[in-house]
């Protein structure tokens, strides 16, 4: 049973030393709740959770989403699950453990507490999409026995998961589907694209691109990610989701590359590889769902926030000096 003895909620954030997760949960205590940061520390890092600990309404429990937990909270944000390709092609079959079990686990003590529960789902639900921008009603072009499935497809069976346990229990539950995000607290050898091209300009070395460069993507900077979980969280029942939360504007990967050399300063130059399996040609969202539904889209441009990312690189590589 939920706590109803205090207007100050407890909240329990999954996947909380994480590059998303760790801004959300400072939010959440700046908003004066209390908050368990869970996580096993696989791809989250203490680094990213260590101005928080003389906070006395923070808490970090170091645990694995694939156990069951036991804990009192008033709700839960499940984002517990590496999300680059490659944490998440490391070990696939836990990947899609920590979707499939980690989502059952928390559903489970949601279930039990009857509290409210997000899910932290992503745009590779929709795979290789045939249709642009990719709306919520849009189910998806995904292959389920590639090298990116035990993400992609460990997400749609989380989907599945919450949106059962919400006909069939009456959950009140809040589904995410995140767009690329970037921002300060990204792992540097996360794989991801704005990452590795960062990196790759602040170290003096080219600057590679996989294919041609001609495929698309939208980058959201991840205060703007955070304010749409919330908002989606503190709607009422009725708005379960599915929805987007990213930002529409589309950008090439070439652009990009360009956009970090001119942020850094570098002169690195462009060469191409081989683009992976399964990568998809085009990823844009269509937010007119968060727009109307939660008031919510990105304020922070893209030469704003690669400005802040690109601070926060800087700073990294000084520590590993």
């Amino acid at each position: 049973m939920a706590r109803l003895y205090d207007s100050r909620k407890r909240i329990l954030v999954t996947g909380g030393a994480g590059f998303i997760g760790s801004h959300l949960i400072d939010r959440l205590l700046a908003g004066g709740h209390e908050v368990i940061c869970l996580d096993n520390l696989f791809t989250g890092t203490k680094r990213n959770i260590d101005h928080l600990h003389d906070n006395p309404r923070f808490e970090f429990m170091r645990h694995d989403v694939t156990f069951p937990l036991y804990v009192e909270v008033d709700e839960i944000y499940n984002l517990a699950c590496p999300a680059s390709p490659v944490h998440y092609q490391y070990d696939p079959v836990q990947t899609t453990k920590t979707s499939v079990h980690g989502a059952i686990n928390m559903l489970g003590l949601a279930k039990r507490l009857r509290c409210k529960i997000l899910q932290a789902s992503t745009s590779e639900v929709y795979g290789d999409p045939t249709v642009h921008p990719q709306a919520e009603r849009y189910w998806g072009n995904v292959n389920p026995i590639g090298p990116r499935s035990c993400y992609d497809e460990g997400k749609r069976c989380a989907e599945t998961l919450f949106f059962d346990y919400h006909r069939q229990h009456g959950l009140e539950i809040k589904v995410a589907r995140i767009f690329n995000t970037y921002g300060p607290r990204m792992h540097h050898a996360d794989g991801r694209v704005v990452s590795n091209f960062i990196m790759q300009a602040l170290t003096g070395r080219d600057i590679t691109i996989y294919g041609d460069g001609q495929q698309t993507r939208s980058f959201c900077y991840v205060d703007d990610l955070v304010e749409g979980l919330l908002r989606l969280m503190a709607k009422d029942k009725d708005v379960t989701g599915p929805v987007n939360l990213g930002n529409p504007s589309e950008i090439t990967i070439a652009q990009l590359a360009m956009h970090i050399v001119e942020a850094t300063g570098a002169s690195s130059k462009i060469i191409h590889a081989k683009l992976p399996r399964d990568d998809p040609s085009q990823r844009c969202p269509d937010i007119a769902l968060a727009k109307t539904a939660l008031d919510w889209e990105p304020l922070v441009t893209l030469d704003a926030g690669l400005k802040k990312t690109v601070t926060h690189f800087r700073n990294v590589l000084k520590s590993l000096k």
